[in-house]
């Protein structure tokens, strides 16, 4: 699957001069955690995230250093981290450098940036225009999509007995060489046969089981004289 199939496409964004409670209140209303940023043109400049309003001054939550900290720390960092807790704009602290993947991606790199960035979405760029947002939320909703094979039923399980029985009673079949499955009334002939007169037989045997659909025929033919194998045929299923 590549990331186009599992994107959210058109995804909600932000202005980059719009304020900080705006972006807030967006992704509240929305019930979203990330915004994508994007300029006057809708050039994607940044991403603003739940995390960038940890430390914030309005919740007294700013960063708290002991004397040595404050000491060690560089003046341009905590300018840095003053203007991320006290910024009124989403371009004051939002993050600039921000990982994107393009929309014909496959979702196992997607995965791998996330992984590789310690981040929860990618913007998708496509033409150097934003064009959707990959995020954990969406690989799972790709994930519930995914075909799941189905179980026998318990009419499967009946079907199946009834074919393998009426096998049994045949001599030339009661080697157990010819096997067989069941799945939506589909039976599947599989395993080796010495004789081809053997394969209509048990494609016979198999048709006449009530609630049989088609047989798939796998059989393969090993010639008892000279030991040479031929492959099942292609395309062998008749509906019954």
């Amino acid at each position: 699957m590549i990331v186009e199939n599992a994107m959210t496409s058109s995804p909600i964004t932000i202005g980059a001069s719009c304020t900080v409670l705006e972006a807030a209140e967006t992704m509240l209303t929305n019930r979203i955690s990330g915004l994508p940023v994007v300029d006057d043109d809708g050039v994607l400049v940044g991403m603003i995230t739940e995390g960038d309003f940890l430390r914030r001054h309005e919740l007294n939550t700013e960063r708290q250093r002991s004397w040595l900290q404050s000491w060690l720390a560089s003046p341009g960092k905590i300018a840095d981290e003053y203007v991320r807790s006290h910024g009124r704009r989403v371009d004051e602290v939002m993050n600039a450098r921000v990982v994107v993947v393009s929309p014909d991606a496959a979702l196992s790199d997607a995965v791998r940036l996330m992984e590789r960035n310690d981040i929860k979405r990618l913007p998708v760029i496509s033409d150097g225009r934003l064009v959707g947002l990959i995020s954990r939320s969406d690989l799972l909703r790709a994930l519930t999509k995914t075909e799941k094979p189905s179980a026998p039923s318990t009419e499967d399980a009946h079907i199946q007995s009834a074919v393998e029985t009426e096998l049994a009673k045949q001599s030339w079949s009661r080697n157990g060489f010819i096997r067989c499955e069941v799945r939506n009334g589909v039976v599947e002939l599989t395993g080796t046969i010495f004789d081809e007169r053997e394969r209509l037989a048990a494609k016979v045997a198999a048709e006449n089981v009530p609630g049989v659909k088609a047989v798939a025929d796998h059989l393969s033919w090993i010639d008892p004289y000279y030991g040479v194998a031929l492959p099942p045929p292609v395309g062998g299923e008749d509906r019954v």
